[in-house]
């Protein structure tokens, strides 16, 4: 089996900013190598090799593998610990005083209101990729908390099996945010008499959202359900990775129809017709959710004035708002 790790350590990375150190550790990826060796390779003096693969083997990037004497000398061999790298890093202001807080995953109007309120020392960021690659920037460690709307048809909840799929060795915490509707957002005054799903295979110009996007799966499962296939539908590969996005497009002619939040709808005065309700819940470590460093967030999260904001928003039900689910 092939071996592949994740670089994430600010040291790591910083030694591999080295263009010099880079192309040593690709060489030692592919077979043990002594510094004579690298040396001819890349036609360096053995001297400045070591240097380099001193630098490697202290950042836990390469190790000592083999000594051998060879007519009268000794020759180690060095090879890099995996025989592949992810290097993934957020990079993010550093304000003296200031926590930094990164919420990610599915686009969300509320979660963006709770970002820009004032949270004490915190500042907090939002990274919308969709609800898949939310809870895959999680895992990884790229962000504090995700946001997600993923729906199970066969226990017809939302989350909670895909929360346990990506962190089987984790306690987490699925916080809900709201119930919110979803459904077909379309020009004002409904000029194309849309009704449903089923017109999508018309001759009118669809704006899709993001592939792993909660949104985007339930689309994906319910073209199955009606026999529709992607082909049949104009415009099915133009994504947007916001709600807002995909209204812009309506509201500028860019797209005739849509699949989104009635919120996204009413800011841009567009008709909207209803297709769904769904849970949407923020997805945190539970370690994290008990971090006092964190408390300015959800004292913001649990006030009145928050609960008050989110359901000033047209189609957001927040009578579950703050319900706990503990995996």
């Amino acid at each position: 089996m092939q071996t592949l790790e994740r670089v994430h350590a600010y040291d790591q990375l910083k030694i591999l900013a080295d263009p010099r150190r880079l192309s040593i550790l690709k060489q030692l990826m592919v077979a043990p190598a002594t510094l004579s060796q690298l040396g001819r390779s890349l036609q360096e003096h053995p001297a400045w090799i070591r240097h380099h693969v001193k630098q490697l083997e202290s950042a836990g990037l390469v190790e000592l593998v083999e000594v051998k004497i060879s007519q009268g000398y000794l020759e180690k061999y060095y090879q890099a610990k995996a025989h592949a790298f992810l290097f993934q890093e957020l990079l993010l202001p550093s304000r003296p005083g200031k926590q930094v807080v990164v919420l990610s995953g599915s686009h969300d109007l509320a979660l963006d209101m709770l970002a820009q309120s004032s949270c004490g020392d915190l500042d907090v960021y939002t990274l919308p990729v969709g609800s898949l690659d939310g809870l895959v920037a999680l895992r990884q460690g790229i962000c504090n908390a995700t946001g997600c709307h993923l729906y199970d048809a066969s226990s017809g909840d939302f989350n909670t099996s895909y929360v346990r799929h990506f962190f089987p060795d984790r306690k987490m915490v699925l916080l809900t945010l709201a119930h919110r509707e979803q459904g077909l957002i379309v020009a004002a005054g409904n000029p194309l008499r849309v009704h449903g799903l089923e017109d999508l295979t018309r001759p009118i110009r669809f704006i899709n959202r993001n592939q792993g996007s909660g949104t985007r799966l339930w689309l994906d499962d319910q073209l199955a359900r009606l026999g529709i296939s992607p082909n049949q539908v104009l415009g099915y590969a133009d994504e947007s990775f916001t709600h807002t996005a995909v209204a812009e497009a309506i509201q500028q002619g860019r797209a005739q129809i849509g699949l989104g939040i009635h919120a996204a709808a009413a800011s841009l005065h567009l008709d909207f017709i209803p297709l769904f309700h769904e849970r949407y819940d923020m997805v945190i470590p539970q370690e994290l959710f008990t971090d006092k460093r964190l408390a300015p967030l959800f004292d913001k999260f649990f006030s009145g004035e928050f609960r008050q904001g989110v359901q000033s928003l047209s189609g957001y039900d927040v009578t579950h708002l703050g319900d706990q689910i503990m995996i």
